[in-house]
């Protein structure tokens, strides 16, 4: 099993740069390969306008439910492949103080290759052991990391084959290898680009400096402005739908293990910011953000150059919390930020994602199946959590094929995904494919 999941690795399957289309293609294949060898029918790679859609089947009967196991093959580019202690795509097994039994490091082992092929791997052992209690469709992406552009087309003409009763996912991870926990809710996204334009042409700053309009400086000022001191954010009508936790709800998140001086000591920071009333890990999951992504104008290169720039550009991205609408969100981040622009520059701003918030109910039957599966593995009850990332996915699958999702990861914060030397926990890996078979047993045994 580690062999195989050694084979996928190595395959560069960078769906963001052209430049590795063929090995894109030669991943699907290998993910189609994979399928066939576990046992499932009906294997295709599914053309899309980018890249394409590996689905497979295991039909057990039709009165059997069906779980849709979604994943996606396709990684984050490597770079920067300097700070890499061995080569993304050449994986290797190391021990760590999180991982004494070892961890895989190369790129994509937990994001999300080693989680989806758990999938495959479990389904292979329940075909082994004759023991199939749902019937089980799969549909891996290979574009999760470029947007899903294409994914909801392939939704819409492909619901009949899609059809299932709930969309299981390990996309996502725990709390701790001793503390299990099982993702209930993700924030949405709103992510849009500005740009600052001043004077026709770069300018002389000794010449222009003090008349002529900075955008660099403008640019800044109206960023800070977006906060204030409490760190709430000042978009007119940002907080208008934003859903407010109960005092009960509240209670139970943090039953999870939350060290703040570990949290710091982990990302190497003196404090953590954020709205006063309100923790650590609340700020993160069910609290709306606004985060300045990244910033630049003007001359960045090897010594000095006295200009004023022309332009200045930033990429924004907001999380959203449920009920906000990200479409509703962009435009009045839009509204106010033209609002608040001097007269002296133009404004141009970019809508470049969006994405829909999402929650699954603990009292679901998919969840309280998931529930027990990981009980009887881990010899604990999980923690229902909040991520404060977003996986767009689950809104479509909610929107377009009416289905809920159980977000099942297995990965942990620290495994360093879309960074230099991500890695993936043996005993993760192989606890995934210990549990999932007990999630389709207890699902089955609801739904009879």
């Amino acid at each position: 099993m580690l062999d195989e999941l050694f084979d996928l690795l190595r395959i560069p399957s960078v769906s963001a740069d052209p430049a590795y289309a063929g090995d894109v293609q030669k991943c699907a294949e290998a993910v189609a390969d994979s399928l066939k060898q576990a046992g499932a029918s009906n294997v295709e790679v599914m053309a899309t306008p980018g890249h394409p859609i590996v689905f497979g089947e295991y039909i057990v009967d039709s009165s059997s439910p069906t779980v849709l196991v979604y994943g996606h093959y396709d990684v984050q580019p490597a770079d920067p492949i300097e700070l890499w202690d061995n080569p993304a795509f050449e994986p290797i097994i190391k021990t760590t103080d999180i991982h004494p039994e070892g961890a895989i490091f190369a790129r994509g082992s937990c994001d999300d290759k080693g989680q989806m092929f758990m999938h495959v791997k479990a389904l292979e052992a329940m075909v082994a052991s004759g023991e199939v209690p749902c019937n089980v469709k799969f549909i891996i992406e290979g574009e999760e990391e470029v947007g899903s552009d294409n994914l909801d087309d392939f939704l819409e003409d492909h619901k009949e084959k899609l059809a299932a009763d709930v969309v299981l996912v390990s996309d996502t991870g725990i709390i701790a290898n001793d503390t299990p926990s099982i993702c209930v809710g993700l924030r949405g996204l709103a992510y849009v680009e500005v740009q600052i334009t001043g004077p026709n042409r770069d300018l002389h700053s000794g010449l222009y400096g003090g008349a002529a309009p900075n955008p660099i400086n403008i640019l800044c000022e109206m960023i800070a402005s977006l906060k204030d001191e409490d760190q709430r954010i000042t978009v007119d009508g940002f907080y208008d739908d934003v859903l407010e936790l109960s005092d009960a709800e509240r209670e139970a998140m943090a039953r999870a293990p939350f060290s703040e001086e570990a949290y710091k000591n982990s990302i190497g920071i003196g404090g953590t910011e954020g709205e006063p009333s309100y923790s650590p890990p609340e700020r993160m999951s069910i609290r709306p953000t606004l985060d300045l992504n990244g910033i630049w104008g003007g001359y960045t290169g090897e010594g000095a150059k006295t200009v004023i720039p022309s332009i200045a550009t930033a990429k924004i991205s907001m999380r959203l919390v449920p009920h906000q609408d990200f479409e509703k969100i962009t435009e009045q981040f839009m509204a106010h930020f033209e609002k608040i622009a001097p007269p002296s520059v133009s404004v141009k701003i970019t809508p470049m994602h969006g994405a829909a918030p999402a929650v699954t109910p603990t009292d679901n039957p998919a969840y309280k199946a998931a529930s027990r599966a990981m009980q009887d593995t881990y010899g604990k009850e999980p923690i229902p959590v909040r991520s404060g990332g977003s996986i767009p996915i689950v809104a479509s699958f909610e929107r377009i094929l009416g289905l809920k999702t159980v977000l099942f990861g297995f990965g942990l914060d620290s495994d360093a995904i879309h960074s230099p030397n991500e890695h993936y926990g043996v005993f993760n890996y192989f606890k995934g494919i210990e549990t999932i078979p007990l999630f389709y047993k207890y699902y089955a045994e609801a739904n009879a």
